[in-house]
C-alpha cells in the first residue's frame, strides 16, 4: 500500500503524487465523495469503490460493471477483486474513462454533485488586470455601468452585475443585502440602524456602511 487518505480531497492529491495502479475509494467520504474524487482522478488510476451494503448501490455498481467492495470488507471478495484487477493490468495499461458511468451512478445512488462556485474574480485596477480570490473580497456593489469589488486594501472594477454574481458565488459566503450589493458574510462586524430606521451593515476594517434593503433584513434577525 502506497498511502492512505482521510477524505476525498486527500485521495485526489495522493493519486496525483503517488501515481498508484489502483485506488480504493469510499463512496461516502468527507470533503469529496468517492464518485467526485474518481471523476477528478479520471484515467490516472484504476478505481475500486468501497460501500456499505445497500441493495440499490450494489445493483447500480453491477449494472455499470464497476468494481466495488462491501463494508465490512470480505477478505475473499477483496482478494478476487485484486486478482481480477491484476489480470486487467497485464492486458491494459490505461484505466477506462468512467466519467459518463460516474454521472449515472451518482444519479442512481442519489448523490448530487456539489455546485461549483467562482473561486477568483478578474478585475481592473487602472490599467492592471488582477486575479482576486473571492475569499479576499469584502463586498460587491453595482451601479449602472460597473460593479465595485472591495477588498481590505484596495478596490477594483468589473462589468458583471450583482444579479449575475449572485448566481455564481457561494450563497453561504456571499449574502445579497440589496439588489446592488453582495457582502462577504465573514466580513460583517455588525448591523446598526440609522436615524431613518434603515439597517446598515458594518464591514470589518472599513468605516463605510452598506444599506440593507427591506427584502433582505430577515438575514440579520438573529444578530
Amino acid at each position: 500500500m502506497l498511502g492512505e487518505a482521510k477524505n476525498g480531497e486527500e485521495a485526489v492529491q495522493l493519486v496525483d503524487s503517488l501515481q498508484p495502479d489502483l485506488a480504493f475509494l469510499d463512496i461516502r467520504m468527507p470533503a469529496k465523495t468517492g464518485l467526485e474524487a474518481a471523476k477528478e482522478i479520471g484515467i490516472k488510476s484504476h478505481i475500486v469503490f468501497i460501500t456499505a451494503y445497500d441493495q440499490y448501490a450494489v445493483e447500480a455498481f453491477d449494472q455499470g460493471a464497476v468494481d466495488y467492495v462491501l463494508k465490512p470488507a470480505d477478505p475473499e471478495r477483496l482478494s478476487k477483486t485484486v486478482e481480477r484487477l491484476k489480470a486487467r493490468l497485464t492486458t491494459s495499461t490505461e484505466p477506462n474513462d468512467m466519467s459518463n458511468m460516474l454521472a449515472q451512478l451518482a444519479k442512481q445512488l442519489g448523490i448530487a454533485p456539489k455546485p461549483t462556485y467562482l473561486q477568483w474574480i478578474q478585475a481592473s485596477i487602472g490599467q492592471e488586470l488582477r486575479l482576486i480570490p473571492v475569499e479576499d473580497i469584502l463586498f460587491f456593489q453595482s451601479d449602472e455601468k460597473y460593479t465595485r469589488v472591495q477588498t481590505a486594501s484596495y478596490e477594483a472594477l468589473i462589468r458583471k452585475p450583482v444579479r449575475d454574481l449572485a448566481e455564481e458565488l457561494d450563497p453561504n459566503l456571499f449574502w445579497q443585502i440589496h439588489r446592488s450589493t453582495l457582502v462577504n458574510s465573514k466580513a460583517i462586524s455588525g448591523v446598526v440602524r440609522d436615524m431613518r430606521g434603515r439597517h446598515l451593515v458594518q464591514i470589518k476594517g472599513l468605516t463605510e456602511k452598506l444599506e440593507v434593503s427591506r427584502s433582505f433584513v430577515h438575514l440579520f434577525k438573529q444578530m
